[in-house]
């Protein structure tokens, strides 16, 4: 198991390989999804960080100088760009691909662990990422979707003040608060838009609540963030 940890041509197949197969098989989960970074942006993390190990095992080896983690070090705070740009915040000021981003850093640290040499923890992690982005994205719907409070995006008519819609929420058995008034407020057709956290007095869940308000008269459009 030792010759496999030391720097060899087999050894660093070996890690390449499995660098390659991790990082696909978490990509792949994201790709389905239509995310910003899928299949191959996720290999090429993983690869990338698992090759910039390799060649600082084989410095540290062969010229017996140097810090055996320093290229590594980079690698995490590197990777930060990449995330970045996969983070956007919408015009509705709703943030997508934050798990994007944090799943390209973690799929970054397995290729790390790869390219050192530590199997074990690389195999493990890279499993518990795709439970994580599976598995558990269930329970995290299930979580949203039961929210006692949500924040909604919400277009007015013209033609119907925000203090009628107040009432109407009132009626409805919804409370309303924490008005943020959006910077172009009103667009070109004279619509009023802003979000509004709410919280239904019964049990309703999101979808339910979304299509209460949707009925509400002078309302435009109604849309969770």
């Amino acid at each position: 198991m030792d010759t496999i940890r030391d720097i060899t041509v087999l050894s660093a197949i070996i890690r390449i390989v499995l660098a390659v197969f991790l990082g696909g098989v978490i990509g792949l989960e994201r790709g389905l999804k239509n995310h910003p970074a899928g299949l191959r942006t996720y290999i090429l993390v993983c690869m990338g960080a698992c090759i910039v190990m390799i060649t600082n095992q084989y410095v540290y080896q062969v010229f017996d100088n140097g810090d055996p983690v320093r290229m590594g070090a980079q690698v995490i705070s590197g990777i930060g760009f990449l995330g970045a740009g996969t983070i956007i915040v919408t015009s509705k000021n709703q943030i997508k691909g934050l798990t994007t981003a944090a799943g390209l850093w973690t799929t970054a640290c397995v290729g790390l662990a790869i390219g050192i040499g530590l199997y074990e923890v690389a195999i493990i992690g890279g499993v518990v990422i795709f439970i994580v982005l599976t598995l558990l994205n269930r329970l995290d719907h299930y979580l949203k979707e039961n929210r006692k409070t949500i924040e909604v995006y919400i277009e007015l008519g013209k033609d119907f003040p925000i203090a009628n819609f107040i009432r109407e929420l009132r009626s409805c058995g919804i409370k309303g608060s924490n008005i943020q008034m959006q910077n172009n407020s009103f667009n070109k057709d004279d619509e009023l838009a802003f979000i509004i956290s709410l919280k239904s007095e019964n049990y309703l869940t999101c979808d339910e609540l979304i299509k209460k308000i949707s009925y509400i008269d002078g309302v435009l459009h109604a849309e969770e963030l």
